[in-house]
């Protein structure tokens, strides 16, 4: 059983693309797969309660599949810093909630589990815990998804140095092409993946560039394409 925890350089980095790409690629290697997002704001209301579109997303990479709360057991309406969100809604947010729901899910074995965090990597859960407590205390090793845009490379290696101050394992990291500007000087473009690759500490798992909008299936297939699973796996 392999288990990862997913974060990015910031809100809209690519997490969930880049989580449902590997997930997807998991599975169309026999694998058993298993993408959770504990806590996810930016909900809408449906028949069945708040659903998320991520959360949605790393659902149908799932295989078996579960239920849709055992996937994100804190979903909130507004599409704000988690913490702000569950105090909106009269929710306290602790990392003993958040361990509770995910520790036993990593027990089941999956044969690769990804847990997807929310925003960057010190995004609150209140006043004196963060979400990366939760990959502190699973003791995951992260994988470190890079908004590839303007001052990417200076929020990739701080996030990796944060990663290490927290006492875990950097297994990889991905680019992912937010800003398809970025990329229209192709000799710039690989000089700074080149400085990615140099200065970060672990190895690339691929870039995915800026793909087609489609359903979240189809996008995760697409993804796959230009990932591997960490480890060697």
């Amino acid at each position: 059983m392999s288990a990862y925890f997913v974060t990015g350089t910031d809100t809209d980095a690519g997490k969930t693309l880049v989580t449902s790409g590997l997930l997807a690629l998991a599975h169309r290697r026999g694998l058993t797969t298993l993408g959770l997002k504990p806590v996810a704001s930016g909900s809408d209301p449906t028949i069945e309660g708040l659903r998320n579109a991520d959360a949605l997303a790393l659902q149908a990479q799932t295989r078996p599949t579960l239920p849709y709360a055992t996937i994100n057991p804190f979903a909130f309406a507004p599409a704000i810093a988690p913490h702000l969100a569950a105090r909106r809604a009269g929710v306290t947010l602790a990392l003993d909630d958040l361990i509770e729901r995910t520790w036993p899910l990593l027990e089941a074995g999956r044969d690769l589990t990804l847990v997807e965090g929310a925003g960057g990597w010190r995004v609150p859960l209140n006043e004196t815990e963060d979400l990366s407590d939760l990959a502190a205390w699973l003791e995951l090793p992260v994988i470190l998804v890079v908004g590839l845009r303007l001052g990417g490379i200076s929020h990739a290696r701080l996030t990796a140095e944060a990663i290490t101050a927290s006492g875990l394992r950097l297994a990889g990291w991905v680019g992912s092409l937010v800003d398809p500007a970025f990329a229209d000087d192709d000799a710039l473009y690989r000089d700074n993946l080149a400085t990615l690759a140099a200065t970060l500490p672990a190895p690339c798992l691929g870039i995915v560039p800026r793909l087609p909008a489609g359903d979240a299936s189809a996008m995760a297939e697409a993804a796959a394409d230009h990932l591997a699973l960490p480890d060697g796996n």
